[in-house]
């Protein structure tokens, strides 16, 4: 059983993005709350959105592995970023550790006012699917 990423005709095809997803029955499916660029007592680690970015990433990715997952495993991820940051240092703190082969997961992301951790100016929550073992 294959788990489907989508980028199907009449869509923009983009290399950052899919449109749907198929995770067929029988698969295991992983949900991620939503991390923050916070270390393990929870305190913002910087007032940078790079460094928050790449923080909150990891955050996910440590969440996905006590679940016996990995980034590679995620089929959507949500993005939230304070209306205040640079989007561009965003993403480019994380593109790289979130680049693979094959199609992209879906991802949706939206400029909030506000993020519910005070100094928080990333927010990401993950859905990942692993197949049967």
């Amino acid at each position: 059983m294959n788990i489907s990423l989508l980028q199907p005709d009449g869509l923009v095809v983009s290399p950052a993005f899919s449109h749907a997803a198929v995770i067929p029955p029988g698969c295991t499916t992983i949900l991620v709350g939503g991390q923050n660029g916070v270390d393990e007592t929870g305190a913002v680690v910087s007032d940078d959105i790079a460094v928050q970015s790449a923080r909150a990433v990891d955050n996910a990715e440590t969440a996905l592995r006590a679940a016996g997952a990995s980034l590679a495993d995620v089929v959507s991820w949500t993005v939230l970023i304070h209306q205040d940051a640079d989007l561009r240092a965003a993403y480019g703190a994380v593109g790289p550790k979130l680049a693979r082969t094959g199609p992209p997961p879906l991802v949706t992301s939206a400029l909030v006012a506000g993020l519910g951790v005070p100094g928080a100016l990333i927010e990401v929550s993950a859905v990942a699917a692993l197949p049967p073992a």
